[in-house]
């Protein structure tokens, strides 16, 4: 409704005279600053969603051309598995690793230093609130940018060629590549007749001199004194199946992927040659039956 109010229309929401207001906000002219500044809303903001988009599509190809790789199923028992996070938190992963962030100090890496961090990037529009926008001529700013940078950076790499020279020290190639060769490797191919599982066969000769040899040797320790292995350890019992006497021997004197040379060790435990012969040839017979 409208009232007569000195000489002035007054329009009310209703009746509960609240007045309607009749101006809108109107945008700053920027006319005089051509290329420098603009409307937040919706100039600004609009741009920002088109790359987000952009972006966004990007990533989605190349998920979509390059899939994730899927290697076996996780094993926690696993010694010869390394883990590694992905590639963007393998500087948290690094910085982890050092004496001051981990064990006693683990607080300071997990929860002190990220949170100084993001806080730092969540408060940083109310820390810096000077109005130059060239790059050298904000130090601080500048600066911590730079600092985090080359952090990120440094720690990313570190962990990387760490991880590297893990593996080729421990002679290890990573699952998801043998997963990917064993899939390339079948395809085209008719299935394999299904293996019994190592575990459910029954030990060859357990009342043999050989089954003395092993119960006194460093094998037990790994694979068990039931040859069932434990975790990622694999059984011994078929192991004559895979490996004749001569290549056993061969393992235990020079060692195979994760296992070291255990000929000296066994030695040092009191075995003599004749002895570990004695056990490579019985380890040679746990194998399926004939059926």
């Amino acid at each position: 409704m409208a009232h007569k109010q000195d000489q002035e229309k007054v329009h009310y929401v209703g009746d509960s005279r609240v007045r309607v207001k009749a101006d809108r906000p109107i945008p700053q002219d920027y006319t005089a600053y051509p290329g420098k500044s603009e409307a937040f809303v919706p100039n600004f903001l609009l741009k920002e969603w088109m790359v987000g988009a952009v972006v966004l599509v990007g990533f989605m190809v190349l998920v979509l051309s390059h899939p994730a790789p899927l290697g076996y199923l996780a094993d926690p028992l696993n010694p010869n598995f390394i883990p590694m996070p992905d590639w963007y938190f393998l500087f948290m992963y690094q910085l982890l690793k050092y004496p001051y962030t981990s064990e006693n100090f683990v607080v300071i890496g997990t929860v002190i230093i990220p949170t100084f961090l993001f806080g730092g990037l969540m408060l940083a529009p109310f820390l810096d609130t000077g109005k130059e926008r060239r790059f050298y001529r904000r130090p601080i700013a500048s600066s911590l940018m730079f600092l985090s940078i080359i952090a990120v950076f440094y720690l990313t790499i570190t962990a990387w060629n760490f991880y590297q020279h893990e593996l080729t020290a421990r002679g290890i190639t990573p699952e998801h590549f043998l997963k990917e060769e064993e899939v390339m490797a079948s395809k085209g191919k008719p299935p394999e007749a299904s293996k019994p599982d190592p575990a459910s066969l029954a030990i060859v000769a357990d009342d043999a001199p050989g089954a003395d040899i092993y119960a006194r040797a460093t094998c037990i320790a790994c694979h068990g004194d039931s040859l069932k292995g434990n975790g990622g350890i694999p059984a011994l019992r078929g192991i004559g199946d895979a490996y004749s006497q001569e290549e056993i021997m061969d393992i235990i004197k020079n060692g195979k992927g994760g296992m070291g040379a255990q000929y000296e060790e066994n030695i040092a435990k009191g075995l003599t040659p004749e002895d570990i012969d004695t056990l490579a040839g019985w380890l040679a017979l746990q194998k399926a039956p004939v059926e």
